[in-house]
This record gives structure tokens, sequence and C-alpha cells, in this order.
């Protein structure tokens, strides 16, 4: 495509009235999805191309990102140049202002990079509220945004995790089980047999951490990677 540019976005969002950050069917069109919006704010831009993001990680309903990453081709009208990366950000940032979701950073980078094949790891933070009967007790900036759990005195607890990739619920299900063993509703060795079993049918459904408390916080990349090739004359 003539005078067309990719670029890798890295943004973040408050989980809680989305449909988790993948774009949402219009007949399932509930509550839409992250992808939505920053499609929509894209589409603001007025591009030559019809503009469709490949996000890097998935995101489930009420789950938090302080850098999710995705990558899409854009093609301004008239054979104008790219815009800048900061000016990107800003653009998109402007349209974007009704919502929970802001671009953190961009990068334009080759035409053949993809956000999701060429991540090396996926870091995510799940943080419990301990020692708090409610969530309404929660303070204002901590509500929707952790898990809380009653019967013990320690204040917050926050569990990361990192891999490359991970299976669908596997942050929750491995929180929730630590969770489980910590308050005696599992047994090292239940935990054990869960671990061999390697059946995702096997774990208990009750056990799963809530989403609220889940926030993905780095997609990491190879530099080399994002290095965009510069003509030659």
């Amino acid at each position: 495509m003539h005078n067309c540019a990719r670029y890798l976005i890295f943004f973040q969002y408050i989980g809680t009235k989305y449909s988790g950050v993948v774009k949402v069917p219009p007949h399932q069109m509930v509550k839409r999805g992250v992808q939505d919006h920053l499609e929509e704010a894209i589409q603001k831009l007025r591009p030559n191309n019809p503009v469709s993001l490949l996000v890097s990680s998935r995101t489930d309903t009420g789950v938090h990102a302080f850098s999710n990453s995705a990558h899409f081709d854009l093609q301004r009208k008239n054979n104008k140049p790219p815009f800048a990366e900061e000016l990107l950000v800003e653009a998109l940032n402007y349209h974007l202002k009704p919502e929970q979701i802001r671009i953190n950073r961009a990068h334009r980078v080759p035409c053949d990079f993809h956000a999701r094949y060429r991540a090396q790891s996926r870091t995510y933070v799940y943080r419990i509220a301990l020692g708090v009967r409610h969530r309404t007790l929660l303070p204002l900036t901590e509500s929707n945004l952790c898990w809380n759990i009653q019967d013990t005195q320690i204040s917050f607890l926050e569990l990361t995790f990192t891999s490359r990739s991970f299976l669908y619920k596997q942050v929750r299900r491995m929180t929730g089980a630590l969770v489980a063993v910590g308050r005696g509703l599992l047994t090292v060795s239940q935990l054990r047999a869960l671990l061999e079993a390697k059946d995702s049918l096997a774990y208990p459904k009750n056990l799963v951490a809530p989403p609220h408390g889940l926030f993905l916080t780095r997609v990491a990349y190879r530099e080399s990677d994002l290095l965009l090739q510069q003509p030659t004359t």
C-alpha cells in the first residue's frame, strides 16, 4: 500500500466498563471492547484505508492494563506523509477523551512487524487487598482494582507473573489456587494433583480469582524488532 505506515501502540485502560480488550461482534454489543474504541479513534483521523487493530494480548471483561499493545496500518489521504509518533499519540488521546483508555506511546515499525507474534514476554500483576470486609470499604481509588479478602491482617499483596504467553484465565487460576491454599480451602497435595493433571477442566470453578484484581503491566519486544529501516538513497 503506497505511503502506508505500520504503527505499534502501547495503551492502558481500566477494564471495568469494557467487554475485554478485543472487538465485540455487533450482535453481542452489550458492552463494547477496548479495540472498538481504539479503532473508532483511528478512523477519526480519516485514513485512506480500512483500519483493523491486531492486539498482542487478550484481556477479559473487568481486567485492566497498564500497558497492552497492538499494531495497525495507516495510510493518509492525498499522499500525505505518515503521522509523527508523538502527534499520533496526541491525536488518538484527544479522540479517546470520554473513555478510560489512553495511548502511552507509539512506534512506527517495519511493515512485517506483528504485535502478537513478536512479543517476547507478557507480565501480569494480580493485586489483592487483605483485611477488607467488603469492596465498598475500599478507598475510591482502589474500587474495582483489586480482590478484597477479609480474614487476614496484611494490607496489600501483589503477585507478578511473566511468560511469553498464558492460557485462558491462567493467571486468575494460579492466583485463586494460591489464595485457596493460604486460606486452607485447598491442600498442597491437592494443588500438586491439579498441576500434574494438566487439565483446565479439573480446576474447581469456584476458586478462580475475580477479574478486577488483574492488570497486564508489560508486553516486551526486542528493540531490534522495532527499528524501522531507513530508505537508501
